[in-house]
C-alpha cells in the first residue's frame, strides 16, 4: 500500500512533502452530508457504508478544490459508539476516500488521513474514562486506518490536553503511521481544560507528533493568535483549519459569518507567518478550499526552524527555562520528614496534596516529586501521587525517582510534559532512561556522574555532562530537552566542593550553552544553621547562570535571597515582585522558616477555624478534606442549613466568578464541585433522620440531556454536577436521546427547566427538533442550550430561551428561574 501511495505523489511520503512545501487540506464533512439528505440524530460515520458514492462524493470535490489531504468520515468511530461495526465503517471509509483520490483528475499529491476525533467521554478523574481505556480505545481506531491503508492518522477537535495525549499514545501504539494533531481553542485562547498553546507544543512536540495545530471553534482571524503562539514555540510544521467563522440562520439555512474570498485572505496571512498546512472546519465547502489553494500558490513556505526553548507544562501552561531561574519545590520527598514518610505509610494523600498547594502559593514555579520508600510499592504510588497532585495544583511537576518502571508508570499517566530527575553518565542509566523520555517527551535532568563515581574538578565534570548529551542526541533526545545537575557536595567535608559545583554550573552554561540545575540544600549537610549556607550558596549559583534550583519554597531566607537576585540581576521590572515579596513580612521579622501558606496542616477544633477549613478544601478540590471539615462542624452542632448558605454555596460562588473569569479552569471548577459534593454528602447523612425541613436547600427540577445522534456528553456532565451542588433537582437523561424522550421527562416532571447540549453541527437540527417539541407539549419549559458550534444568535433561530457559553452560565440562568418561580409562589 505505501509503494501505491509513493508512485501516486511522485516517490513522496507526506512528511517528505511537508519539509518545503505548503499542504492544503480539507474542508467540513458534515455540512456537506446535510445538504446530501443526513437526517437529524443519523450517524455520519453510517454513510461510509448505506451511502458510500456521496461520501467519495465529497472527498473528491475536495480533491478537484485543490486538497493534498482528505480526512475520513470517521471522526466519531470509536468502538464505544459503534462496537462490533466500528471495522467495517473505518474500512468503509478510507475505500471512499481512496477511491476519490483515484477518481480526481486534479494534479496535485493526494493522501488520505484516518480521522479521529474526541472520544465524547471525559477522563478521569474529571470523568469515567479511565486514561489506559482511553489509549486502548485510540489503539484500536489507529490500528484499523493502518490495516486497510491511510496514509496517515490525524487527531482533530480535541479541547482536553489528556484525552489528546492518550489519542497520540493510542495512534503511535496502534500503527506506524505519521500523527498530526490539532486543537480547538475557545475565544480565550485555551482548551476547554485550561491548557495554552504553548503548553500544548510542549506536550505534543515530546510525544512525538508529526505535525500540530488548531482546528474548529473560531474563525481564521479569531484563531490567529493561538496559530501566532504555535508558531512561535514549535518545532515541527503547524496546521491552521478554523470554521468559517460563526453559524447563523438566514433564510432557514445555516450560513457562517466569513465567506470565502475573507477566509482564503486570511488563511494566505498565515502561511506567509509559517503555517504550513492549511484547510477548513464546520461551514467551509470545496469552494473555500479552493479559494485557500489558488491563495496559498506563490508563498514560498517559510524554513520550519528548530526552537530553542527548553519547556515543561502542566496541563495549564509551560514553564519556560530561560534568564530568570525556576523554583522547584522540594517539600515532596520523604528524606529526612517523619510526617511524610508517616504521610506515605499511611496512604494520607491529603498531606501530599497540602504540600504541593503551599509550595505553590508560596512561590514554587515546578513542584518535585519523590514517593521512594523501601516497603512502598512506588510504581503504583508515584503515579497516584502524580495524578493526585495533578487535580489541585496546575503547575509542572517534577518527576524523581531511581526506578524506571516507577518513571514509567509516572510519566505515562502525568497530563503535560514533566521534567524527568533523573539520569547519570552510567551506560546502564542511560540505556533504560533516554528510551522513556523519547517515547513520552520531558526534560531530563541529568547528573554529572558515571561508573567512576562524581568527579572532583568542574572540567571533569563537564566531560560527563557532554558524554551524557551525545549519547542523548543519538536517541533522539534534543539538547534543549537536557537540563544538567553538576551536584552541591557538602562543604562540611572541607576543601573546594562549592567552588567546583559554581564552576561547573558556568562552564556547562557557557561551553555546552545548556541549562543546569541544582539540589541547593545538600552543600549545607552537616552543619548548623543551614539555611545561612543555603542561602548564600543559592545567590552565588545564580550568579553564575543557574537555571533552576530545588529548595524549600518556605523558607524566608532563601525566597528572599530569589527576590533580591531578581532585583539586582535586572529580571524584576520595576522591582515589583520584590516589592510584593516584602509586603508580605511584617516589619520585625527576621530571617527564617515561614508557615505554610496553603491549607492549615492541623485539624482544627474551633468554629471559626473548621469553616475556614471547609471553604479552603473546597477553593482547593480537596473532597477528603472537605468531607472531614464538614463532619467536624457537624459534630459541633453548627446547623446543616448554616453550612450549606455560608460556606460550601459562597465556595462555590467564589470559584464558579473564577472561572468565569478565567483566572481558573475546568479542572479546578470540577474538583472544587466534588469537594463540594462530599461536603453535602455528609449534610445529607446527617440529616436523614431530621425534621428540618428537607428540601430546603433543593431548587425546581432541571432536565439535561445531549440531542439525539450526539454522543459528546462532557459539557452536559459538567452542568449536570454544578446545578447538584447548587441545590436542583437534576434529571440526567444522558447522550443521543431522541425529542420524544426528552419531551416525556419534561412532560411528566412538569419540569421548568430544559438544558440540551451538542457538541457537532450535524446534531444542532436534533436541537432544533427538540426545541420544537418541547413548545408543543411543555410550553412552560425554558430552554437553555449549549455547545461548541453554537452562539447567541444560533441559539435564538432555533428557539432558545438561552445560550449558556459555558456550564456556570447555565446555573446562573438557572437561579435566575428558579428565583422568578419562587417569587410567583
Amino acid at each position: 500500500m505505501r509503494k501505491k501511495r509513493r508512485e501516486r505523489n511522485n516517490g513522496l511520503e507526506i512528511t517528505e512533502y511537508i519539509r518545503d512545501r505548503i499542504l492544503i487540506l480539507d474542508g467540513a464533512m458534515g455540512t456537506q452530508l446535510q445538504k446530501n439528505g443526513l437526517k437529524p440524530g443519523e450517524l455520519p460515520e453510517k454513510w461510509n457504508i448505506s451511502h458510500p458514492e456521496v461520501i467519495t462524493s465529497v472527498h473528491k470535490a475536495y480533491f478537484d478544490a485543490g486538497a493534498n489531504l482528505v480526512c475520513t468520515n470517521t471522526f466519531g468511530a470509536n468502538s464505544l459508539k459503534f462496537g462490533n461495526e466500528l471495522e467495517e465503517i473505518v474500512k468503509a471509509g478510507i475505500l471512499c476516500a481512496k477511491q476519490a483520490a483515484t477518481d480526481s483528475d486534479s494534479p496535485q499529491e493526494k493522501w488520505v488521513a484516518l480521522d479521529i476525533g474526541p472520544s465524547g467521554r471525559m477522563l478521569a478523574p474529571y470523568g469515567d474514562l479511565g486514561f489506559e481505556d482511553a489509549v486502548d480505545l485510540f489503539r484500536e481506531t489507529a490500528e484499523l486506518g493502518e490495516k486497510y491503508g491511510a496514509d496517515i492518522i490525524y487527531i482533530e477537535t480535541m479541547n482536553d490536553s489528556y484525552e489528546t495525549k492518550a489519542a497520540l499514545l493510542g495512534a503511535k501504539e496502534g500503527s506506524s503511521l505519521p500523527v498530526f494533531v490539532t486543537n480547538a481553542y475557545g475565544e480565550d485562547g485555551k482548551l476547554m481544560t485550561g491548557a495554552s498553546p504553548r503548553a500544548m507544543v510542549a506536550m505534543l512536540e515530546g510525544l512525538g507528533a508529526d505535525a500540530i495545530g488548531v482546528n474548529c471553534s473560531l474563525g481564521p482571524k479569531a484563531l490567529s493568535p493561538v496559530v501566532e503562539e504555535y508558531l512561535r514555540y514549535a518545532s515541527v510544521p503547524v496546521i491552521m483549519k478554523p470554521n468559517a467563522g460563526l453559524p447563523k440562520v438566514e433564510r432557514g439555512e445555516t450560513v457562517y459569518d466569513v465567506r470565502e474570498d475573507e477566509f482564503s485572505s486570511e488563511i494566505a496571512e498565515m502561511i506567509k507567518k509559517g503555517v504550513r498546512m492549511a484547510g477548513g472546519c464546520c461551514g467551509t465547502t470545496p469552494e473555500y478550499i479552493k479559494a485557500v489553494s489558488r491563495a496559498a500558490r506563490g508563498i514560498r513556505p517559510k524554513t520550519i526552524t528548530e526552537k530553542d526553548f527548553t519547556m515543561v507544562s502542566g496541563y495549564a501552561d509551560a514553564v519556560v527555562f530561560g534568564k530568570t531561574p525556576v523554583i522547584i519545590g522540594e517539600r515532596i520527598n520523604p528524606t529526612g520528614k517523619k510526617a511524610f514518610k508517616e504521610a506515605l505509610r499511611s496512604g494520607d494523600t491529603g498531606y501530599i496534596l497540602k504540600e504541593g498547594i503551599a509550595q505553590k502559593e508560596s512561590g514554587a514555579q515546578i513542584l518535585d516529586v519523590n514517593v521512594g520508600l523501601p516497603e512502598l510499592d512506588e510504581v503504583k504510588e508515584l503515579a497516584r501521587a502524580v495524578c493526585d497532585l495533578q487535580t489541585v495544583v496546575d503547575i509542572p511537576l517534577q518527576i524523581d525517582t531511581s526506578d524506571p518502571c516507577a518513571m514509567e508508570a509516572a510519566m505515562r499517566r502525568y497530563n503535560g510534559k514533566p521534567m524527568i530527575n533523573s539520569v547519570n553518565g552510567k551506560k546502564e542509566s542511560m540505556d533504560r532512561i533516554f528510551p522513556l523520555v523519547k517515547k513520552y517527551g520531558g526534560v531530563l535532568v541529568a547528573l554529572t556522574l558515571d561508573e567512576s563515581g562524581i568527579p572532583d574538578t568542574a572540567v571533569g565534570r563537564l566531560a560527563i555532562a557532554r558524554k551524557i548529551l551525545r549519547e542523548a542526541e543519538k536517541c533522539g533526545i534534543r539538547k534543549k530537552d537536557m537540563i544538567f545537575d553538576p551536584l552541591a557536595m557538602t562543604v562540611g567535608t572541607g576543601g573546594d566542593a562549592a567552588k567546583v559545583t559554581l564552576e561547573s554550573v558556568s562552564l556547562i552554561r557557557t561551553v555546552l550553552g545548556c541549562r543546569t540545575s541544582l539540589g541547593v540544600s545538600n552543600v549545607s549537610f552537616g552543619l548548623p544553621r543551614r539555611e545561612f549556607i543555603n542561602e548564600s550558596f543559592f545567590t552565588a549559583a545564580m550568579t553564575k547562570g543557574l537555571s533552576c534550583a530545588i529548595i524549600n519554597p518556605f523558607s524566608r531566607g532563601m525566597m528572599k535571597a530569589y527576590a533580591s537576585y531578581k532585583a539586582l540581576a535586572g529580571l524584576d521590572e520595576n522591582c515589583s515582585d520584590y516589592i510584593a515579596f516584602v509586603e508580605k513580612i511584617p516589619e520585625d521579622e527576621t530571617a527564617g522558616t515561614a508557615s505554610h501558606a496553603g491549607v492549615p496542616d492541623k485539624t482544627a477544633t474551633e468554629e471559626g477555624e473548621s469553616r475556614t477549613r471547609l471553604v479552603s478544601a473546597i477553593l482547593s478540590g480537596m473532597k477528603d478534606a472537605a468531607g472531614e471539615a464538614t463532619a467536624d462542624l457537624l459534630a459541633g452542632k453548627t446547623d446543616p442549613m448554616e453550612i450549606i448558605n455560608n460556606e460550601i454555596i459562597p465556595a462555590l460562588d467564589e470559584i464558579g466568578r473564577k472561572y468565569e473569569s478565567k483566572t481558573v479552569y475546568l479542572p479546578q471548577l470540577l474538583m472544587s464541585a466534588e469537594a463540594a459534593k462530599a461536603s453535602f454528602s455528609k449534610i445529607r447523612a446527617a440529616m436523614a433522620d431530621s425534621p428540618v425541613s428537607e428540601g430546603e436547600d433543593k431548587k425546581c427540577k432541571v432536565v439535561v440531556a445531549t440531542v439525539y445522534g450526539d454522543i459528546h456528553d462532557i459539557g452536559k456532565n459538567i452542568v449536570r454536577l454544578l446545578l447538584e451542588n447548587y441545590g436542583f433537582e437534576v434529571t440526567d437523561l444522558g447522550k443521543d436521546v431522541p425529542p420524544e424522550v426528552i419531551v416525556e421527562s419534561v412532560v411528566s416532571q412538569r419540569a421548568p427547566i430544559l438544558g440540551l447540549s451538542a457538541l457537532m453541527t450535524t446534531t444542532v437540527p436534533a436541537m432544533e427538533e427538540t426545541i420544537r417539541q418541547i413548545r408543543k407539549h411543555a410550553p412552560w419549559c425554558r430552554v437553555v442550550v449549549g455547545g461548541a458550534v453554537l452562539t447567541q444568535e444560533y441559539a435564538d433561530s432555533i428557539g432558545a430561551d438561552r445560550y449558556a457559553k459555558d456550564a456556570m452560565e447555565t446555573v446562573r440562568y438557572a437561579d435566575s428561574v428558579n428565583l422568578e418561580i419562587k417569587n410567583n409562589k
